[in-house]
């Protein structure tokens, strides 16, 4: 275990991670040729997975919103790679071309260097890199987020939210990405309180419910009672975690997560020890990937695909933003004003963590 414990002044569903399906698209019966549209696109997913209930699951649930809004069937005009392991990337790529889908996004920043591999190959083919940037490549657009700015906000509702002044981190792999995740955290929850206690841990990996279930239930029983998960399909242990804890617990001395990417309240129901339904999930930050896929797609549907562009979604533009599902008033009111002081440029979030 990575660990580390930020202390005074200094500074995620119960089932385990969706099983890998190799280099196979997902098939249905609805499948068809559908030569109607001059563009075909599909996602290859890092080893998280469709289902991660975050990062993936958003860009996949974004190409089949705009595959029917544009009366396209599924396998035909649209679809997703899964990949199992880093071995599957180029594999997946590769079969994402000869299976004639002619833009590929690689969902995540590990597919990378993959991206940077097949693209010089495939001239004719328009890849996306998401959270991560591929360049001198007029085929290849990248896509960024401002993830730090978000997990500040996190940050603020923790610390407003924490009954024992203290709070946890879990991510997936570090690096340049998830470090915006830990590093926006701690500030925000350090701009509340500057001797909150928050302990940050790594699973080592975005596919490892146990991991992250192990890890949230050392830091629930250390004390903390709030944790933001920046790992994927780990995060699933971190639920597993918080609700296995609140099931002990009654209604008002529950623990809480903070979901990551999308709205991850559904996540959340439990019922406690003192029979009351409730949801334990605070907040979850929001990272448009879904959008930003659509968007892009609908972009080169029209022939506008912005080949070797940077580009990157922020607060300003709500491509990141924070689900406030049970904040309190005063919760509330602190992210509103913190909000208000990110886009103002009063408040500079770091993107790296203090070390």
């Amino acid at each position: 275990m990575n660990k580390k414990l930020i202390g005074l002044g200094v500074a995620t569903l119960a089932t385990v991670a969706l099983a890998a399906c190799g280099n196979r698209a997902a098939k249905n019966d609805s499948a068809s040729s559908d030569a109607s549209s001059a563009v075909k696109a599909a996602v290859v997913t890092d080893v998280g997975g469709v289902d991660d209930g975050s990062f993936n699951q958003s860009a996949w649930e974004g190409l089949q919103a705009w595959g029917e809004e544009n009366g396209l069937k599924k396998d035909a005009g649209y679809t997703y790679f899964q990949s199992g392991s880093e071995s599957d990337y180029v594999t997946n790529l590769d079969s994402a071309v000869s299976g004639g889908y002619n833009l590929v996004f690689g969902i995540g920043f590990a597919l990378e260097n993959a991206i940077a591999e097949v693209a010089p190959n495939n001239p004719d083919t328009n890849y996306v890199i998401v959270d991560s940037v591929v360049k001198d490549q007029k085929n290849v657009a990248s896509v960024g987020f401002a993830d730090h700015e978000a997990s500040y906000l996190a940050g603020v509702a923790a610390a407003k939210a924490t009954k024992t002044n203290h709070v946890g981190f879990i991510g997936g792999v570090e690096g340049v990405i998830i470090d915006r995740f830990e590093a926006g955290f701690v500030a925000g929850a350090k701009s509340v309180n500057k001797d909150i206690k928050i302990t940050v841990d790594y699973a080592a990996s975005f596919a490892d419910a146990a991991k992250g279930q192990t890890l949230a239930a050392a830091q629930y029983a250390a004390g903390a009672d709030v944790i933001f998960h920046a790992s994927g399909g780990t995060g699933h242990g971190v639920f597993a975690a918080a609700k296995a804890e609140n099931e002990t617990r009654n209604e008002a001395d529950k623990v809480w997560v903070i979901g990551v990417d999308r709205d991850q309240s559904a996540e959340g129901k439990y019922t406690s020890k003192d029979g009351k339904e409730s949801n334990f999930v605070l907040a979850s930050t929001l990272k448009q990937v879904g959008t930003s896929v659509k968007d892009l797609a609908n972009k080169a549907l029209k022939g506008e695909f912005p080949g070797g562009e940077i580009i990157t979604f922020s607060l300003a533009d709500k491509g990141v933003d924070l689900a406030e599902t049970n904040l309190s008033k005063e919760a509330s009111e602190a992210v509103a004003a913190a909000k208000k002081d990110i886009l103002d440029k009063k408040v500079e979030v770091p993107e790296a963590p203090k070390k």
